[in-house]
C-alpha cells in the first residue's frame, strides 16, 4: 500500500457503524487511531445513536450526526466544508465511499465491498479470517492497514482490544436523578433485563422465561429489577411484566440512548439477549450475562472480563436467521434456573463505586 505522511493528516473523519452494538465494537479502533494520530482532529460521523455511546469519549474530538434522512449530496457537502485530509470508513456501503469521494477527501480507506474500490484511495481486501475472529478486529484491521501505510509496519492486530467507555459526572448525576424519580430503591441489588431485540426475533429469550427469572431475582435476592430497551421493544417488556407475579419497573422507551447508557453504569448486573446494551454495559465494566441463540459469540460477544455468555447450541446454531423456522431450540434449551444460578454467581463481580447515593 502506498505510504502516507503523518504530517499531512491534520483532520480525520471516521464514518462510524450504524448499530449500537457495532458502534461499541469500533471503540478499540477509535482508541488505536487516537494513539496513531495523537495530534490530529478526529471527527466521528454517524447516526444520532453516537451521542449516547460517545458523548463523553476522550478519543474523539467531535461528533457529526447524519440521520437517515440526510442524503448523499448533503453529507458530502458537509464533509467538504470541513476540509478533511483522511476518511476512514467502517461501514461497507457504496454510499459511504461515494460521500467521501464527492467530498474531495484525498485519502480514503475502507474495504472494497459493493464494488466501491474505485472510490477509495486505499481499498482493502476483506480479511479471510472475518468469521473466525471478533468483529472488533474487522474494524481494527482498517486502522492497522492505515498504520502500515504511514509507518510501513503495524502491531495493532496483536494487541488486546480496549473497548472501555467512561461516563461524565453530569450524565451520571442525570441517571441517578432519573432512577430516584422512577422509584428505584437504594441499597438493593439493581438488575437490568433487556428482553427485546430490534433486528431479530430469533435472538429473544422468551418473555415467559424472563418473567420467571425476574420473579426469582426479586423474591430470592430482594433485587430491584428494571426492564430496559428502546421504544420499539416496549411490547416485549410489557409482556414480561404481565407474566410476572411482582411487576418490575419498566424503563423501556422512557429514555434516550444517552441517558440509558448512564443508567447501565449503575446496574449491578445486566441480563440480556445479544443486543446493543450487552456491549454498552460490558464496556462500562458492569457484569453482563448474555443469552446467545442464533448468533455467533465468537464474533459478537462483549469484550470484557466481567461479561459472560450462556449458550446451549444445537446443530443448527449459529444460523444468523432473524426468525426461527423450526422450534427455537437454541433458546428454549436455556432455562430460567440456569440463568438465575449464573446471575447469582456474577453479582458483586464489579461493585459500583457510587451506589445510588440519593436520599429516600
Amino acid at each position: 500500500m502506498k505510504l502516507l505522511a503523518i504530517a499531512n493528516i491534520n483532520r480525520v473523519v471516521v464514518r462510524g457503524a450504524n448499530w449500537v452494538g457495532d458502534a461499541v465494537m469500533t471503540i478499540p479502533s477509535l482508541r488505536a487511531l487516537r494513539r496513531l494520530l495523537p495530534n490530529a482532529r478526529i471527527t466521528l460521523a454517524t447516526r444520532s445513536l453516537a451521542r449516547g455511546v460517545f458523548a463523553d469519549a476522550n478519543f474523539i474530538d467531535e461528533l457529526m450526526v447524519h440521520d437517515r434522512e440526510s442524503g448523499v449530496l448533503a453529507q458530502a457537502t458537509d464533509w467538504r466544508a470541513r476540509n478533511f485530509d483522511l476518511a476512514i470508513l467502517f461501514p461497507n456501503s457504496f454510499a459511504v465511499a461515494l460521500i467521501s469521494r464527492m467530498a474531495g477527501i484525498p485519502m480514503r480507506i475502507g474495504y472494497r465491498t459493493e464494488r466501491r474500490g474505485f472510490l477509495l484511495s486505499h481499498p482493502l481486501a476483506l480479511p479471510a479470517w472475518r468469521s473466525e475472529r471478533h468483529e472488533s478486529f474487522y474494524y481494527l484491521n482498517i486502522i492497522s492497514e492505515l498504520e502500515r501505510a504511514l509507518l510501513s509496519k503495524s502491531a495493532i492486530m496483536e494487541e488486546p482490544p480496549a473497548a472501555d467507555l467512561v461516563i461524565g459526572e453530569e450524565r451520571r448525576a442525570d441517571a441517578l436523578a432519573f432512577l430516584r424519580a422512577q422509584g428505584v430503591r437504594p441499597a438493593r441489588p439493581l438488575i437490568a433485563l433487556c428482553p427485546g431485540s430490534i433486528n431479530s426475533r430469533a435472538k429473544r429469550w422468551s418473555a415467559e422465561s424472563y418473567a420467571a427469572l425476574a420473579d426469582r431475582l426479586k423474591g430470592e435476592l430482594n433485587a430491584e429489577v428494571i426492564l430496559i430497551g428502546s421504544a420499539g421493544e416496549l411490547p416485549v417488556s410489557l409482556e414480561v411484566c404481565e407474566r410476572m407475579k411482582q411487576p418490575a419497573l419498566i424503563l423501556t422507551g422512557k429514555t434516550d440512548l444517552t441517558l440509558a447508557v448512564a443508567i447501565l453504569e449503575q446496574v449491578d448486573l445486566l441480563v440480556t439477549n445479544d443486543t446493543g446494551p450487552a456491549h454498552i454495559a460490558a464496556a462500562l465494566g458492569r457484569p453482563t450475562l448474555v443469552i446467545f441463540g442464533p448468533t455467533n459469540p465468537l464474533t459478537t460477544r462483549p469484550l470484557s472480563d466481567v461479561a459472560e455468555i450462556l449458550r446451549i447450541p444445537p446443530d443448527c446454531a449459529p444460523c444468523m436467521l432473524r426468525d426461527c423456522p423450526i422450534d427455537h431450540r437454541c433458546m428454549t434449551a436455556i432455562t430460567p434456573n440456569m440463568v438465575f444460578e449464573r446471575a447469582v454467581k456474577m453479582l458483586g463481580i464489579a461493585p459500583r463505586s457510587d451506589k445510588l447515593k440519593f436520599v429516600v
